[in-house]
């Protein structure tokens, strides 16, 4: 019983096409995401574990530490878009309902100035 608390702890009722989903996008990370998985991978980032492109529920998000229920997501310019920005609003506030603090970087961001990323996300990990 323990298992089944864990794996809905993890995954909260992911249903299989959103693992395959994951899958896929993790076989093609745009360049900003395999950027930062090198940075976050193998636990680089003060020992916190890192999974990419992680189900939770009915979607994927891009990087997800488990331990304190933070997900990263790197956004390229499509979430300009305005009908993309309220998607991304609703998705964040569905993942808050699962004690999930959400946190979004643009491509740009993370290119340019890779360590003001990774400082910001290791504050919101040591507050949280």
């Amino acid at each position: 019983m323990k298992e089944n608390k864990y794996i809905d702890d993890l995954f909260h009722g992911t249903q299989g096409s959103t693992f395959t989903n994951a899958k896929f996008l993790r076989q093609r990370q745009t360049k900003a995401e395999e950027i930062l998985w090198n940075e976050l991978r193998s636990k680089k980032l003060k020992g916190y574990k890192f999974r990419r492109q992680h189900p939770i529920s009915s979607f994927v998000v891009d990087f997800y530490c488990a331990e304190k229920k933070l997900a990263v997501e790197i956004d390229g310019s499509i979430h300009n878009e305005r009908e993309i920005k309220y998607y991304d609003k609703d998705r964040s506030e569905e993942l808050n309902k699962f004690g999930i603090t959400v946190v979004r970087f643009d491509n740009e961001e993370l290119l340019d100035n890779m360590h003001k990323v990774l400082d910001k996300i290791l504050r919101i990990l040591e507050d949280i």
